[in-house]
């Protein structure tokens, strides 16, 4: 899974230099998880969660207090979790997670964005077959072995274990998120690079240089939506 982890790793690297845009994402997103439930991470696993993503990408507190204090305030602003699928150059395949206000300008942007970079939109489930959702955590300055063997006696199953450029990357079925976390919690481990529910790819595709330059503009205008929240993909795009 490593070339995986490396998609990752690049995906995050490419959102830390896009800040602003990543903030707003996750004010709406941890809004969205306060609202549905509980203004508390400790009550409420979905907005633990989403904070503990935004940890990772150094949301600053005041983002996080002013999305929860909205939602305390009985802020009315409802929205919908859509999942759009398509395809790209070469018949790549791409999810697209969007929360919007307003479901049919965010169904026209997206299918725009597909349209004029090369891609076309699929039906629901088209290409979902084709991934596995997964919880996903980097860790740094442990080794593999010792994860390993922190999770057996904790009894926590994962898929995989494996390091890679100085990071433990540990893959895990979603509802064992939060029994990894505990588990590594113990040995003091709190600070993660990726710690993350994903889509991933079962297989991934290697494209053209042609084609992934077309491909990037893709991923760009999709992620350069308002109401998208999280963009997969299968394409393997390299070092």
């Amino acid at each position: 899974m490593g070339r995986k982890w490396n998609n990752i790793k690049d995906k995050k690297a490419a959102k830390d230099k896009n800040t602003s845009r990543i903030y707003a994402k996750f004010g709406r997103e941890i809004y969205v998880a306060a609202k549905q439930g509980e203004p508390n991470p400790e009550s409420n696993q979905a907005l633990k969660i989403v904070l503990e993503r935004a940890k990772t990408y150094s949301v600053p507190k005041s983002i996080i207090d002013r999305a929860i204090d909205k939602a305390k305030g009985g802020d009315e602003e409802n929205f919908d979790e859509l999942r759009y699928e398509g395809f790209g150059p070469s018949g790549s395949m791409l999810i697209v997670d969007t929360l919007t206000n307003n479901v049919n300008r965010t169904a026209a942007d997206v299918r725009a964005a597909f349209n004029k970079n090369g891609g076309n939109m699929g039906t629901s489930g088209s290409c979902s077959y084709m991934f596995d959702h997964t919880a996903v955590f980097g860790i740094e300055g442990i080794e593999a072995d010792e994860v390993i063997e922190l999770l057996m006696e904790k009894d926590v199953d994962v898929r995989d274990v494996i390091e890679e450029d100085g990071t433990v990357i540990v893959y895990a079925e979603p509802d064992q998120y939060h029994a990894v976390q505990e588990a590594l919690k113990e040995k003091d481990i709190t600070e993660f690079t990726v710690a993350e529910l994903t889509m991933l790819p079962q297989n991934e595709v290697a494209l053209a240089e042609e084609d992934i330059e077309q491909f990037e503009k893709l991923i760009d205008a999709l992620e350069d939506l308002e109401d998208v929240q999280q963009v997969y993909h299968n394409v393997d795009l390299g070092e």
